[in-house]
């Protein structure tokens, strides 16, 4: 007799496990749609702090290569004043 109330008794206890399952999976239906968009959004707008971070970085690039440039030019104008020569005007892109 006990073990035939255990068999009954069985599937109600795990009935709780089958629903909690079957509501997790219903949040995650409705929520991806969600985040998904959310992401999409996320992708294609830009922060101001990223903004500004793009910006640092092309001011950067922008005065490495004129240090560069300047570096290119006096050691150009250094090797025409070992010859004698005059310097060189500076070479434009």
């Amino acid at each position: 007799m006990r073990k035939l109330s255990l068999l009954f008794a069985l599937p109600l206890a795990l009935s709780g496990c089958v629903v909690g399952t079957i509501a997790s999976t219903a949040v995650d239906v409705v929520t991806l749609p969600v985040k998904a968009a959310s992401a999409g959004v996320d992708a294609v707008t830009t922060s101001q702090s990223e903004a500004d971070q793009k910006r640092g970085r092309e001011l950067r690039k922008a005065e490495e290569k004129a240090g560069r440039e300047a570096r290119d030019a006096q050691e150009r104008c250094r090797k025409a004043a070992d010859r004698g020569d005059p310097c060189p005007p500076p070479q434009s892109d």
